[in-house]
């Protein structure tokens, strides 16, 4: 979050917590024992805390009115799409390369970026099989690393691969800032950006500080991931980030060799979740070996098997995404 988003955080968060949040004010805590008619302050004490009320609520609606700072578009790129979850293991990051993949697969004039904004456990390096270090441009910006045609940032790229990140939310959201703003991404038609699960910091800043065309939700049909996409859905809805869709991943294993259907995470939960939320259904993906299999070798299924069923689901998925895009400017 830049330094003025902080600054009128801190304020508003200020005036909250002097409007009655946290501690209590030490008038009306007391001595032990005393009873509360006893350690009632005289009239003029609470005529002044009545004024001083009344300027505090003014003073806060005056910065509030405000509102928070204008969200400023990441240079050279037309579109962003962010692919969410309330949950972790739902198969986000595995959904976001590969509609990266088939958004770039479906027409080869358009440029696609996919930027890794899970800080704490960063998945893209390993699935899109890229290593090293961004170099630096003479103006001090990273440039992505390069694979299938799609350019990547990711906290990855800067760590050591089993270096657990130890950070703060401060450093969090300062190192996001940086995946944002420094990074060269030349000129891009979209950027897929994997955001990590939940509804915290992570998502509010990438939400408050850049334009976002739309945001994608994935949940298996397990009632409890179903629950946190909820919430993730209704997070961008507050943030005004309009929702395009929900994915439905994992949603049927077939037996490789009976060819059985099993429902192992339920049926249809995210399909029930998506009527109640009034959103649509970009597409289904099943549960499959190859799936996991491509991304763990870092040949996903939309470039290493683009026949198969799981990669048509994903070019689904892609399609239906564009159609619900606006117009990117001109």
């Amino acid at each position: 979050m830049g330094g003025a988003a902080w600054r009128w955080a801190l304020r508003a968060a200020r005036l909250l917590h002097g409007a009655g949040g946290g501690r209590a004010p030490a008038a009306r805590r007391g001595r032990p024992g005393c009873a509360p008619a006893a350690c009632a302050a005289p009239s003029a004490g609470t005529a002044s805390s009545s004024s001083g009320d009344e300027a505090l609520r003014d003073r806060r609606a005056r910065i509030l009115s405000r509102g928070l700072p204008k969200q400023k578009p990441i240079e050279g790129v037309k579109q962003v799409v962010v692919v969410a979850s309330g949950k972790g293991g739902v198969g986000k990051s595995t959904t976001a390369v590969n509609i990266a993949l088939a958004l770039a697969a479906n027409d080869s004039a358009k440029e696609v970026g996919l930027l890794d904004a899970d800080i704490y456990g960063p998945s893209i390096p390993k699935m899109m099989n890229l290593k090293g270090n961004p170099e630096l441009t003479p103006k001090n910006l990273m440039r992505p690393l390069k694979n299938y045609g799609i350019a990547c940032m990711s906290m990855g790229f800067l760590i050591e691969e089993t270096a657990p990140v130890v950070w703060r939310g401060l450093m969090v959201m300062s190192a996001v800032e940086k995946l944002l703003r420094q990074v060269d991404w030349g000129q891009l038609d979209y950027l897929v950006i994997d955001m990590p699960p939940g509804t915290g910091d992570v998502q509010l800043s990438v939400s408050q500080n850049i334009p976002i065309a739309g945001a994608v939700i994935v949940s298996t049909p397990q009632d409890v991931a179903l629950l946190d996409a909820q919430k993730g859905a209704e997070m961008f809805r507050k943030v005004h980030v309009p929702v395009l869709g929900l994915v439905q991943n994992m949603s049927v294993f077939q037996c490789p060799k009976c060819k059985h259907e099993t429902h192992i995470f339920g049926t249809d939960g995210v399909k029930d979740l998506a009527k109640t939320l009034g959103l649509d259904i970009l597409g289904d993906v099943p549960l499959h070996i190859n799936i996991r299999e491509t991304c763990d070798s870092g040949q996903p299924v939309v470039i290493s098997q683009p026949q198969s069923d799981a990669a048509k689901a994903y070019h689904k998925i892609a399609m239906e995404i564009l159609r619900r895009l606006p117009v990117p400017p001109a």
